[in-house]
């Protein structure tokens, strides 16, 4: 929308800038030096002018928007338009001099063209400009690190909420339009289960809101950036495009992020880093739920859900009985401790 508001001004002003530019009779109590072809048809070459000026807009209407901050890109686009306009009067001078009947055609263009072209690339590479000038930056300051890309699975858990109430996590966290769509279509799903975990998804959401512990932006994007792309995929491409990483607890988009090199923070690793340690030999207690996979064994779980998977165990379904740890296997997906009936049980 700014950047059409914009084309609009810059069309007004060129249209207004080239009239008073070719009704021009003195210029400093002096006869105006006009190019003969503006003399002999002043409207042929008002069109020719305007089309000229305007041939930079339709080179940008080419180039895809990107997200703009416009008070700061204006700004410095035009500062630094201006600047380089004069520049460029100053370094032309000697090939078209003032005396020449076009060296007044050229300043106004030069003052026309080279402000657009720096407001029109500010707007739309502002994330790089701190890159031109490292002390200059359009985007919010943050209290530390890149934003984070939070996903629909990291919502639906709710363990995020405890983990901002933390204060570990410094960084912004921006939930994307196309993922509160999700939960939103979540929650209205005629399955009981999945409309509870929608519901729940929605409610951590507005408990982020509400933190002083975090800066929480639902960001709406452009839905021909992200055509024909699956959730996970639309998630990636953002995070790249915002130049963050990702919260999930997501096995699948933790290794396609992982892949594509966008920092991802999982919160089952966060769970499993701060679990306590089982090592072989410690004793648990455990209640046996149902039958394992393999032959003879049982399944417990601990209180923090932790799968138990005992051996020759099968048939104490429903017993609460000791057990020895073997061995543990760790991984994003979550942990399994592996262990055998205590002798004499």
């Amino acid at each position: 929308m700014m950047l059409m508001i914009l084309r609009v001004a810059y069309l007004l002003i060129c249209a207004g800038a080239i009239l008073a530019y070719i009704t021009t009779e003195t210029v400093a109590g002096q006869a105006a030096k006009l190019p003969g072809i503006v003399e002999n048809n002043k409207t042929l070459a008002f069109f020719g002018l305007l089309l000229v000026s305007q041939f930079v807009t339709i080179t940008d209407l080419l180039i895809r928007k990107k997200r703009i901050e416009v008070i700061s890109a204006i700004y410095f686009g035009i500062l630094i338009g201006v600047l380089l306009a004069y520049l460029m009067i100053q370094a032309l001078t000697p090939v078209v001099p003032v005396s020449s009947e076009y060296h007044t055609a050229v300043v106004l263009l030069t003052l026309l063209i080279l402000p657009y072209i720096c407001v029109s690339l500010l707007l739309q590479t502002k994330d790089d400009f701190r890159f031109v000038i490292p002390y200059v930056e359009f985007q919010r300051d943050l209290k530390s690190g890149r934003p984070l890309v939070v996903d629909s699975s990291s919502l639906i858990d709710g363990r995020i909420a405890d983990v901002v109430e933390t204060q570990i996590i410094e960084s912004q966290l921006i939930v994307p339009d196309f993922i509160l769509a999700e939960i939103q279509e979540i929650a209205d799903s005629s399955d009981r289960n999945r409309r509870t975990r929608g519901r729940r998804g929605l409610e951590v959401l507005a408990k982020l809101q509400q933190s002083t512990h975090v800066d929480v932006k639902v960001m709406e994007t452009s839905r021909s950036d992200f055509r024909m792309m699956t959730v996970d995929q639309k998630v990636v491409a953002l995070a790249k495009q915002v130049r963050g990483g990702v919260i999930t607890n997501d096995f699948n988009l933790n290794k396609v992020a992982s892949v594509q090199g966008i920092a991802v923070i999982n919160l089952n690793d966060v769970a499993n880093a701060l679990k306590p340690r089982y090592i072989p030999g410690e004793r648990l207690n455990i209640k046996v739920i149902k039958e394992g996979e393999g032959q003879g064994q049982g399944v417990g779980y601990l209180d923090d859900g932790t799968m138990v998977i005992c051996e020759n165990a099968s048939g104490l379904v429903g017993k609460e009985i000791p057990v020895v740890v073997t061995s543990v296997l760790q991984s994003s997906a979550g942990r399994m401790i592996f262990g055998k009936l205590m002798p004499g049980s």
